[in-house]
Parts: C-alpha cells; structure tokens; sequence
C-alpha cells in the first residue's frame, strides 16, 4: 500500500469512528416528542434532564389522542402524590441510571395514562430519535421519541 492510499485509509477510518461516537455519546438530555405506540400520534413533550449523573423527565406539553388539540388533564389513576395532579409539569422519569449506552430504572417511569409504574430502558437509534421501553417483567411496551429541534 502507497503512502497516500495509506493516508486516505487512516482520514475515512478516522471519519468513521468520528461518526460512530457522535451517536453513542450523544447526550439525551433536550426535549423529545413522544409518540403513542397505539395511535401513533405525538402525545406529549418530555423534557430530560441529568442530576448527578442520573436522568429525570417531566412533561411539558400534552395533546388529546388526535395528536392536534392541546389537553390539561389529571392524572387520575395515579397514586400517591401524583394523585390528581395536572400531567403537564409532572416528573415521568426519575433517577435512571447510564449502563452502557441504555439508560435503565426499576419503576423508572410512570405511564399518566393509566398511574402505572414501570421499568425503563432508553437509548438513542440516532442523535434525534430516542427509544424508550417500559415493562413489567417480560411484558412491556417500546415508544419511539424524536428530538424538539428549537
């Protein structure tokens, strides 16, 4: 191999792994669009934050079924102190933990819909697409999220 071939080979593998590490080490943190994964319409906005290094989420906005019209509702499944609370500002998330590249949580997230708490996996696919699994031992549910672009 020439020294140019070799140069060339040595700037793509660089480009590559440049690329790669953008997607893995891209942050969570911002707000995601959340789509419902029976109607798929955009149910609400979540912001994500880190606190010491663990991730919380509260929402910011919500909207009826049809994806269009703005909602205020109670959680009124909820137990607790969410009892009866309004959604929007309410913390979903709290306290997941980084392994890897998921960020997990034993009832780590709650689902206003029905006052149910659940185990929680999320990662991204790409920089703007987060995807996010509660469960109850094996059985759970997967939503795919997508990046407020601001």
């Amino acid at each position: 191999m020439n020294m140019k071939r070799f140069k060339i080979s040595v700037v793509l593998l660089a480009g590559l792994l440049f690329a790669a590490g953008q997607v893995i080490g891209q942050d969570v943190v911002g707000k995601w669009t959340t789509i419902d994964d029976e109607t798929g319409n955009r149910a609400s906005i979540v912001q994500l934050w880190l606190i010491s290094g663990q991730l919380y989420g509260k929402v910011l906005e919500t909207w009826d079924d049809d994806g269009v019209t703005p909602t205020d509702k109670l959680c009124d499944k909820c137990t607790g102190s969410n009892k009866d609370k309004r959604i929007r500002g309410m913390v979903v998330i709290n306290g997941l933990t980084l392994s890897g590249n998921i960020w997990k949580g034993k009832k780590g997230i709650l689902d206003p819909g029905n006052g149910k708490l659940y185990d929680v996996k999320i990662w991204l696919e790409d920089p703007n697409t987060l995807t996010v699994r509660g469960s109850i031992g094996p059985i759970g549910r997967k939503q795919t999220w997508h990046r407020v672009i601001e």
